[in-house]
């Protein structure tokens, strides 16, 4: 499973919170409902840049127990280009980006 966190730290609230993202939206799911987190927090395209979970420090560290790799800011770029990038591409082709709206 690919999916990744930041280290971003940014206040909300009282928890800090960072990015969770993955290559694929079926790994992002898995990880969000392995951790935890609910899947109406979820952020696609039609709310972001790049479709996300913004998670808790606390979620974060369960992430990072079940396998996700931590990324700075200048990877994070890169992997949200990737993932925009092949959505486009998707797009271009008629085809379905796999970014689809969230499933209940």
């Amino acid at each position: 499973m690919t999916v990744y966190v930041d280290d971003m730290a940014a206040p909300y609230g009282r928890m800090i919170m960072c990015h969770m993202l993955a290559d694929t939206r079926e790994e992002l799911f898995a990880m969000a409902d392995r951790i935890g987190v609910a899947r109406k927090w979820y952020q696609g395209f039609e709310k972001a840049s790049c479709p996300h979970f913004d998670i808790a420090k606390s979620k974060r560290a369960l992430a990072i127990k079940a396998g996700a790799r931590v990324v700075g800011r200048t990877e994070l770029g890169m992997i949200i280009g990737c993932i925009k990038c092949a959505a486009l591409e998707a797009k271009r082709a008629g085809l379905p980006h796999g970014w689809e709206a969230c499933p209940a």
